[in-house]
């Protein structure tokens, strides 16, 4: 008792562990961060369990994994290592650990028979694939036999026995004549799951010497052939001869007439039989009877129901079929074979079995050092499954121990784990029908913090709206994250902020003092980390004028008003519905800039009018209601449809026409324009009216073609400018004599399924067009240029006929002729067709890559015989894919590129190449079937390019006379780099660049400090890389040495000396004392003669003195004195704005080009051109001038 009661608390603790356990790490699908963490292997593509090969070709057994650093491969056969290296025939794919062995050079297939198991392995672990059993496909031929005929009464039973060789997979059978005809089926004869023909009974149309049973391989697409077996049924008449012939004129003879029988089970044989079948497969159970007349079967499940929706009968309810077994349908299952002379009935016991299923397959663990996990491995089956751990492949049980791992059964506990702890763990669950295996990782990572929200991220939200400010992060162990606000700011908390699992800021209610930037801080035992984000927070859209509800006459104008007040720095939409819909396509509605208007209102523009104002971060809408209302009623006249025609006639009633009259009803004030004449078919379609005819509103009789072996009804419908009336009462009916077809089926069509049949499809007439009862058609066709007879056949009035047995895709001339009771159709026109198309068997051969440059190359080969297409050639497909590069060395996941070149074309571009690196290629023929098989592998490389722009450049530690450049390495080298290309030149004030300097750097170069340089001096860098091909894009960046101390120093002083306070307060004083004596002599002057003179007498080149302003006439000093625009950068595209140099003093001088006076001051332009890309060498493409003179660099 005290032993159970522990056993029950030690369960008790381990339940309450599992609880507390820490949760796995999630390892976020960022593409870059799992490139650069460590993964065990992972088997991604294996062959299947059971693997049956084409001993004709080579066997490919496929094993692909991934990990971090890439796994590496080997395998054992039957349980011991298999050393590829020592045997010719078997090579491993690179990177990869698929297997090749190539039996088309002398191997043979049975040699290499066995269990396979692949291992792929790194330092973090090893996976394993399943058992990989490889056997070879089997057709064998029939062994010889003699058979003799079989003679049979007429009604008695009889079984054909099938017997086929055994092969690998079993094959399809299937029973036709020397005609390769598939031999008619029936409740009375019928083919067994075992193969064998069943006749429940014989009858004379069954005598014939060409029942042959024909075993079809799938696997090597071949077809075996039993010899012909002989059936000759003994009716009564003849035996009655037999017996006459051998007695004298005085015995009484004569053989028994053919008697019924009650049914009796040909198979199964007994009254019970046992039948076990495995979970998820098809439980196919079967019963024929023998008996006279034909017995009829039927199925019950005792003390149940047969499964709805996964029960079928087959093979006229002689075989019962339930899909999808489970435990469930398990039971007794009772087949009863009845005649009107009795019954008879067998019981099937079925026993569901079930091979291990998953509960709970394991799945990887990412751990951190210090952390807890479990891997759970669950699994059912009949019987129950047992389960069993590997790790990295060996036996747990004899595997290195690991003091961080307890198994306990199903369940693999982890704690206190550290990185030695990683591995590849497998659980395998098998019974006696098979196993189950699964590979699961335990990754323990010590990782410092990384943050994968890009930075600088800028985020904008609506006032008073939440705002999500991310920080994606990773490590191991897992980081903590903090937040702060501007660069110096506390860390974040309280209620107004909401701080998610993930490492999201959520900011509820965002205001306009939330904006800034935001810092988000990622730490663990490893490291620390931290990134900047942008928020920005906008005004909401609101709509300050609605539209108003709106009531409007007929044929009136109508505007709705729509004005918003937005943030400025959104760009809002407007978009106006009607009726939640677009607004109609008429030019009726004119939609302005705060305003929606309609011209000449109609009834149908009454509606629901909606205003939709959008931005990219808010949308806000309003509605208003319009309603159109008659204008003041005046006497109109009441136009409406016409009434329906009346007193329908049928006169002169011919074979193939018939004349129809009417009377038209009333106009109601709309003249009619047209009568429309249907029919109705009352034999074949009844209640089905169709469109015969139709004809001018002033007629009122039409004669009418009809087609033969139709019950015809007619009726009118009169058409006015309003509308079509009701149509009238139907005519009398009219039934036409039968005839033969007029005209045979269309669109007659060969197209084989299969590639041993042409399958002839039609478009069936329809029923008036039979022309009477009893419409068949016959299908004929013959082998083009090889057979001289049509094989024809008779079939009911369907649209398809497969002819089997025939040749892979072969041309076959067919045609389709309609009969009925009364004769055939007239003789049918010929099409071609092509039986079934089959797989290409050759690859195209001498395939030759030319590389065009380094990123093109053309591939050339030559076409395959047209015999071995098997099918229509469609074309061929070029499947080509990236090795390596060759300037990195480093391997990535092959990512398969297809071209497709249409038709009988032998040669092909490969564009979007990548320089510098290595490729291969292969070449397929396609068919309507599908795709050949692949040529051999072609290596080709890429020559080098240019490289792209270094990855970065950044200028620190500036000084008074030096500058430190720092840069990284292309992305795309594209080649083997050779040097670096810096070139730099100062920029004045001015934004003028000066001489041009070029320095040549090593290709292993990352940095270098620039010196000799001006102090407080801006400068200009262009820095690219180079290869042996040329120079790649560059990159540019400025900087600025920083200004001399004393200089600025002195600078400061001046503006702050004694001397120099007093002197500007002096000039101060004498200005103010200047400007009274002005004032006081003006106000003591006065007019005198010639100032009224000329005043009398005003120059009009001479504009007065405004008195109001004080300014001379029209001139202003506003362009004067305009502020200069802020930033005297000059763009990253060398170019200055138009903006930047309004201020140039052509607008004070009187022409385009500079100018000097007569004392030679210069009043010419100032330039402010787009400045040129920096030549070699420094030269200008300009011509001299003063501007450039003077504007040059000193």
């Amino acid at each position: 008792m005290m032993k159970k009661k522990s056993t029950s608390a030690s369960k008790a603790s381990l339940v309450l562990f599992l609880c507390q356990m820490i949760s796995a790490l999630d390892v976020p699908l960022d593409s870059k961060l799992l490139e650069e963490l460590s993964q065990p292997p992972t088997i991604t593509q294996q062959s299947p369990k059971d693997y049956i090969i084409d001993p004709r070709e080579n066997i490919v057994i496929q094993c692909e994994a991934k990990g971090k650093p890439p796994p590496s491969f080997s395998w054992t056969r039957n349980g011991t290592h298999f050393d590829i290296d020592k045997d010719a025939l078997v090579t491993m794919k690179p990177n990869s650990g698929t297997l090749v062995i190539n039996i088309m050079n002398g191997g043979k297939a049975e040699a290499y028979e066995g269990v396979y198991q692949c291992t792929a392995r790194n330092e973090r672990g090893a996976a394993i694939s399943n058992n990989i059993v490889i056997r070879p496909s089997r057709s064998p031929l029939w062994t010889k036999e003699r058979l003799e005929p079989n003679q049979v009464r007429e009604g008695d039973s009889l079984v054909l026995h099938c017997r086929p060789p055994v092969g690998l997979p079993p094959p399809i059978i299937f029973w036709m004549d020397n005609a390769f005809q598939r031999l008619p089926q029936s409740e009375r004869v019928s083919q067994g799951l075992n193969g064998d023909l069943y006749f429940s009974n014989v009858q004379p149309e069954d005598t014939r010497e060409d029942y042959i049973c024909y075993a079809r391989f799938n696997h090597t697409q071949t077809i075996q052939q039993k010899q012909p077996i002989s059936v000759k049924v003994l009716s009564v008449d003849s035996l009655n001869d037999t017996i006459a012939a051998n007695l004298s004129d005085t015995d009484i003879y004569g053989a028994k007439p053919v008697k019924e029988r009650q049914p009796v089970l040909l198979t199964p044989t007994g009254s019970t039989s046992n039948k076990v079948e495995l979970r998820g497969n098809v439980l196919l159970l079967e019963c024929i009877a023998a008996g006279l007349p034909t017995p009829v079967i039927r199925w019950i499940k005792e003390g149940g129901e047969l499964p709805v929706n996964r029960t079928f009968f087959e093979n006229f309810k002689k075989t019962l079929k339930i899909i999808d077994v489970s435990e469930a349908d398990s039971g007794n299952y009772k087949c009863i074979a009845r005649n009107i002379l009795g019954s008879t009935h067998h019981v099937i016991s079925v026993t569901v079995k079930a091979a291990p299923y998953w509960i709970t397959a394991p799945r990887n663990l990412v751990l951190s050092p210090g952390e807890d996990g479990m891997l759970i491995c669950r699994a059912n089956g009949n019987p129950k499954p047992h389960i069993s751990w590997l790790s990295n492949g060996v036996p747990i049980a004899i595997a290195p121990e690991d003091p961080s791992r307890k198994v306990d059964g199903d369940t693999i506990i982890f704690s206190d784990v550290q990185e030695r702890s990683s591995a590849v763990y497998q659980c395998n669950a098998s019974n006696e029908y098979g196993y189950l295996l699964a590979n699961a990782f335990v990754n323990v990572l010590a990782e410092p913090p990384r943050i994968l929200t890009p930075a600088n991220k800028l985020y904008q939200v609506i006032a008073n709206n939440p705002a999500l400010l991310d920080c994606a992060y990773f490590g191991s162990p897992k980081p903590e994250i903090e937040w702060f606000k501007g660069v110096k700011g506390s860390i974040l908390s309280g209620s107004e902020y909401v701080f998610h699992e993930n490492g999201t800021l959520e900011i509820p209610v965002a205001q306009k003092d939330s904006v800034g930037t935001y810092t988000c801080v990622a730490r663990n035992e490893l490291g620390k980390i931290q990134n900047e984000v942008q928020l920005q927070v906008k005004d909401p859209t609101m709509i300050i004028k609605q539209p108003e509800y709106k009531v409007i006459q007929r044929a009136g104008q109508v505007s709705f008003e729509c004005t918003i007040k937005h943030d400025p720095t959104l760009i809002p939409t407007i978009i106006w519905l009607k009726d939640n819909g677009e607004l109609p396509d008429d030019e009726r509605f004119l939609v302005g800039k705060d305003n929606l208007t309609i011209m000449n209102v109609t009834d149908k523009d009454d509606g629901t009018y909606t205003c939709v104002i959008n931005t990219t971060l808010d949308s806000v809408s309003a509605s208003a209601v319009l309603t159109v209302v008659a204008a003041p009623p005046t006497p109109a006249i009441i136009y409406a449809r016409p009434n329906p025609p009346f007193d329908l006639e049928l006169t002169g009633q011919l074979e193939r026409s018939i004349e129809l009259s009417w009377i038209p009803g009333d106009e109601n004030n709309s003249p009619i324009t047209n009568f429309v004449i249907e029919y109705e078919d009352g034999l074949h379609e009844p209640g089905v009216w169709h469109y015969q005819t139709e004809v001018p509103g002033t007629q009122t009789t039409v004669q009418l073609k009809l087609s033969p072996y139709v019950n015809y009804s007619f009726r009118v419908i009169a058409v006015n400018e309003i509308g079509r009336s009701q149509p009238s009462e139907p005519s009398e009916q009219y039934l036409t004599k039968a005839a033969n077809p007029d005209e045979n089926p269309s669109n007659v069509q060969g197209i084989g399924s299969e590639p041993d049949n042409l399958v002839i499809t039609w478009e069936s007439l329809k029923g008036f067009q039979s022309n009477g009862p009893g419409l068949q058609y016959k299908v004929s066709w013959r082998q083009k240029d090889f057979d001289d007879e049509w094989t024809s056949v008779i079939v009911a009035n369907v649209s398809k006929y497969i002819v089997s047995g025939t040749p892979t895709f072969v041309p076959y001339e067919i045609k389709v002729q309609a009969l009925n009771d009364l004769g055939y159709a007239p003789e049918p026109s010929e099409v071609i067709g092509h039986s079934g198309e089959d797989l290409p068997m050759v690859a195209p051969g001498n395939v030759q890559v030319h590389v065009l440059n380094s990123t093109l190359a053309k591939v050339h080969w030559d076409p395959v015989p047209l015999k071995t297409v098997r099918g229509h050639l469609q074309g061929y497909k070029v499947y080509y894919w990236k090795v390596q590069s060759l300037s990195r060395r480093s391997r990535r996941h092959v990512e398969k590129k297809i071209l497709t070149f249409r038709g009988n074309k032998t040669f092909g571009m490969l564009p979007g190449l990548e320089p510098y690196s290595s490729y291969k290629l292969n070449v397929r023929v396609v068919n309507g079937k599908g795709e050949g098989p692949a040529s051999p592998d072609k290596v080709f490389r890429t020559p080098e390019g240019v490289p792209s722009s270094p990855s970065f450049l950044k200028i620190t530690d500036p000084t008074l006379d030096s500058l430190t450049l720092e840069w990284g390495s292309p992305t795309h080298p594209n080649g083997i780099l050779t040097s670096y290309i810096l070139k730099f030149q100062p920029i004045n004030n001015t934004h003028e660049l000066g001489p041009l300097v070029e320095i040549r750097i090593p290709a292993n170069e990352s940095s270098l400090i620039l010196k000799n340089l001006n102090y407080s001096t801006r400068y200009k860098f262009y820095f690219n890389a180079q290869t042996s091909v040329g120079s790649g894009s560059q990159i540019t960046e400025e900087a600025v040495t920083i200004m001399d101390e004393a200089m600025a120093s002195r600078q400061v002083d001046i503006a702050t000396q004694g001397w120099f306070i007093g002197l500007m307060c002096a000039v101060a004083l004498l200005i103010l004392i200047l400007l009274i004596v002005c004032f006081i002599r003006r106000n003591k002057g006065g007019k005198y003669p010639v100032k009224e003179k000329e005043d009398a007498h005003a120059d009009p080149e001479i504009q007065p003195m405004k008195e109001d302003d004080g300014t001379f006439g029209e001139y202003s000093d506003a362009e004067d004195h305009k502020p200069l625009k802020k930033g005297s950068r000059t763009p990253s595209d060398r170019t200055v704005k138009k903006e930047d140099s309004d201020d140039s003093l052509v607008d004070y001088g009187e022409g385009v080009n500079g100018q000097f006076n007569e004392d030679g001051s210069f009043i010419g332009q100032y330039s402010g051109k787009k400045e040129k890309e920096p030549a070699e060498g420094n030269e200008s493409s300009e011509a001299p001038s003063p501007v450039n003179a003077m504007n040059s660099f000193v």
